[in-house]
C-alpha cells in the first residue's frame, strides 16, 4: 500500500523541516484522539533562520495566487509538524477543521478561493477522511506580515499495543 509521503511525494512535494514556535506556545497539542495545531504561516524552513516567503495583503501588494502558493506551504508545514510528531503521516485518521486567515483588504471577497488548494491537497492525500470542515476568513493583519495563517485539527488512529 502507498504511504502519505510517497503520495505526497508523487504530487511533486516534499515535507519541509518542521518549523519551530515562534513565541510562547506548542506547535500542536494532542487530546484524546484530536491534535490541534497552532496557527501555521508560510514559513521557508529550508534557509537559515526560517522567512516568511509569502508575506503582503491581498488585494494590495500580493495575489490570490501567492495567497494559494502560501496556503498550500502551510499545509507542507502542517504535515511536517504532524510526521515528526507521530512518526508516520499514515496515523492520521481525519482531517476534521481546517482554519484559515486571509491577510486582505476589506474589499476582497474571494477568501475561499485563497484556501481551495490546500483542501485539495488535503483530499488528495487522505482521499475521504481528507475531507474537513472550514474555515476561510480575511483580516486586517497576521504575524510578520504572512499573507496567510492556518490552523487544523486532526483526528489520529491509537495503535494499542
Amino acid at each position: 500500500m502507498i504511504t502519505i509521503t510517497e503520495k505526497l511525494f508523487a504530487l511533486g512535494f516534499e515535507l519541509p523541516s518542521p518549523p519551530k514556535p515562534a513565541g510562547a506556545y506548542l506547535p500542536l497539542v494532542e487530546v484524546n484522539d484530536l491534535i490541534y495545531i497552532s496557527g501555521q504561516i508560510p514559513l521557508d524552513t529550508n534557509v537559515e533562520p526560517p522567512i516568511v516567503k509569502y508575506q503582503g495583503k491581498i488585494g494590495l501588494d500580493t495575489t490570490i495566487e501567492k495567497g494559494q502558493d502560501a496556503a498550500i506551504l502551510c499545509t507542507l508545514n502542517t504535515l511536517s509538524l504532524l510526521k515528526d510528531y507521530l512518526g508516520s503521516l499514515d496515523k492520521i485518521k481525519k482531517v476534521v477543521k481546517v482554519s484559515a486567515y486571509i491577510n486582505s483588504v476589506e474589499s476582497f471577497k474571494d477568501h475561499p478561493q485563497v484556501v481551495n488548494p490546500a483542501s485539495n491537497l488535503l483530499e488528495k492525500l487522505f482521499d475521504e477522511k481528507g475531507k474537513h470542515s472550514r474555515l476561510a476568513i480575511g483580516v486586517t493583519s497576521l504575524p510578520l506580515n504572512s499573507v496567510i495563517e492556518i490552523e487544523f485539527i486532526i483526528q489520529i488512529k491509537h495503535i494499542i499495543s
